[in-house]
């Protein structure tokens, strides 16, 4: 498989140069288990601030739970434990004092499904500002407009907000989960494979919103489209078994990977 990504970036004028940004995320030996399954094993890795990581790896190497890591989604799974540490903004986010309602504003997340609540679009939106315990009318409706926009929604359904968003086609509300994402502003964006159910058009569109919010926010994407990774992110990490086989920038991983293995999992030869 052969992908002119360099090409691709300069057309579109993205810089994989991440020397001067701010470090975002940190993690330092972190292992993952449940029960007695090893699932992430000793990965120390940094995470640029207004870059695009790319996990990429074959099925059951540990690229969602890697993910979820960083919004403490994984409390939630039976026998759940892990060791090392996971820095966000220099703040070890797995301290007892971290409130972990106040981590989840500052790390959204979109999934593999569009996941809309049987409410309106307007709704939608609003929600998490409402669970904040934010009241003032105009802000909310400031904050809705101001996110439709980000996720270039708004044109296509500022008519009718009261619309169902289970209405929507998959492209929509994919967007649509991302807008209500983007309302609470987070600083993070986790994205666990959010074209996978996606047509090709919805999902060119999908993947030119994310390059655009770059620019105000740190992505983390996990897919299984090699092409895809090539396009959007700046940086990839191969996870291999659990473990970071091989972490650079994107355009090296898919045209002069260190590891052997890393060149046979994109030209497609396992995986």
């Amino acid at each position: 498989m052969e992908l002119d990504i360099q090409a691709h970036k300069q057309k579109k004028g993205q810089t994989v140069h991440t020397a001067n940004k701010k470090d975002k995320i940190r993690t330092r030996n972190l292992d993952i288990f449940y029960g007695n399954f090893h699932a992430i094993k000793d990965i120390t890795m940094t995470i640029k601030e207004n870059t695009i990581t790319a996990f990429i790896g074959p099925s059951g190497s540990g690229k969602s739970t890697l993910l979820r890591i960083f919004n403490r989604m994984n409390d939630y799974i039976d026998n759940f434990a892990m060791n090392g540490e996971v820095f966000i903004d220099g703040e070890n986010i797995y301290d007892p004092h971290i409130r972990v309602e106040e981590l989840r504003k500052k790390v959204g997340m979109v999934f593999q499904k569009p996941n809309p609540f049987p409410k309106s679009i307007y709704e939608n939106v609003a929600y998490g500002l409402k669970i904040q315990g934010i009241r003032d009318k105009d802000l909310i409706e400031e904050r809705v407009v101001e996110s439709l926009k980000q996720a270039t929604l708004w044109n296509e359904v500022n008519d009718d907000l009261d619309r169902q968003a289970l209405s929507l086609s998959g492209g929509q509300q994919q967007r649509l989960c991302i807008a209500r994402t983007l309302a609470v502003k987070p600083s993070i964006l986790l994205m666990d494979e959010p074209t996978s159910a996606l047509d090709p058009i919805s999902t060119g569109k999908l993947e030119d919103l994310i390059y655009e919010l770059k620019k105000n926010y740190t992505i983390v994407i996990v897919t299984h489209n090699m092409q895809q990774a090539g396009r959007v992110s700046d940086l990839t990490a191969f996870l291999y078994m659990g473990g970071l086989e091989e972490y650079d920038k994107t355009n090296k991983i898919f045209t002069n990977p260190e590891k052997e293995r890393t060149q046979r999992y994109i030209t497609g030869r396992f995986g």
